[in-house]
């Protein structure tokens, strides 16, 4: 399993939430707390908007609590939207092309969780993704399918549905060809405008998720753990929920990829 953090608001330095809380993400990747790995160090990444519609992006293999370039990165670093990930590798090789967040055009994805038996089904799981689509496929993780498969599905239209239909193509293939658990998720993604976020599990284990707005910051962050232990005001995203986040403020609605009817022919 896997660590992360986003933010959406005023302009903040990328270190107020990557390194500089008391349970920030660089301390979640030595220890984290509500995880089955309390260590997530085989890799990092970071995706922020500033003027232009695509995002900028850093990501390295390094554990994120020792790379001196990532604290270098995050101090005079601001944004007014980002996503940052710390990895613990659930079968893919220690890679930089394995790293989160993913990013093509505009769009900006990280994951964590799990397709149960991803292994098995690889190279059809990647068969599924479309041609125009297929040179952004770099790494080997159920996470980047998961992402150029809900591209597919139409994110730029509707990325609730683009992500429902997305996780049940992959859970759907981890039924028939996979093992248990078929999927446990909880993802962010980002438009550069908007910040949108999943949780999700076919059994009764959802990774966790939560999100708060800050009066400080005048922001919203939407975590793995919260960023400060005992702190109050942070909200958990129920298993099923969807969440939508713009400058109009928060919006929950149900998560449910099991609505969708699905064609397991790939390519279709």
């Amino acid at each position: 399993m896997c660590r992360w953090a986003a933010y959406l608001g005023s302009p903040i330095f990328l270190e107020d939430i990557i390194s500089r809380p008391g349970h920030s993400l660089v301390a979640q990747s030595q220890e984290a707390t509500e995880c089955k790995t309390s260590t997530n160090g085989d890799g990092f990444g970071v995706a922020w908007y500033d003027r232009k519609a695509e995002p900028g992006l850093y990501r390295d293999v390094y554990p994120a609590w020792s790379d001196t370039n990532l604290r270098a990165l995050a101090h005079p670093v601001q944004s007014g939207l980002f996503l940052s990930h710390v990895r613990a590798s659930t079968g893919s090789a220690i890679s930089r092309n394995n790293c989160h967040p993913f990013a093509v055009g505009r769009w900006s994805f990280m994951h964590n969780g799990q397709v149960g038996g991803f292994e098995r089904f690889r190279r059809y799981a990647d068969m599924c993704i479309p041609d125009e689509l297929y040179s952004h496929r770099k790494g080997a993780t159920d996470s980047e399918v998961l992402f150029l498969l809900a591209l597919k599905e139409g994110l730029d239209q509707n990325p609730l549905f683009a992500l429902e239909r997305a996780v049940a193509k992959l859970e759907a293939l981890s039924r028939n060809r996979g093992t248990t658990p078929h999927m446990r998720l909880s993802v962010a993604l980002s438009d550069g405008e908007r910040l949108y976020a999943a949780r999700y599990s076919s059994d009764h284990i959802a990774p966790s998720l939560y999100y708060r707005w800050s009066d400080t910051r005048q922001g919203w962050a939407v975590v793995s753990e919260p960023l400060e232990q005992e702190q109050d005001g942070w909200h958990q995203l129920p298993p099923g929920g969807f969440l939508t986040l713009s400058d109009r403020g928060s919006e929950v609605t149900d998560f449910a990829p099991g609505g969708h009817n699905i064609d397991l022919s790939c390519p279709d």
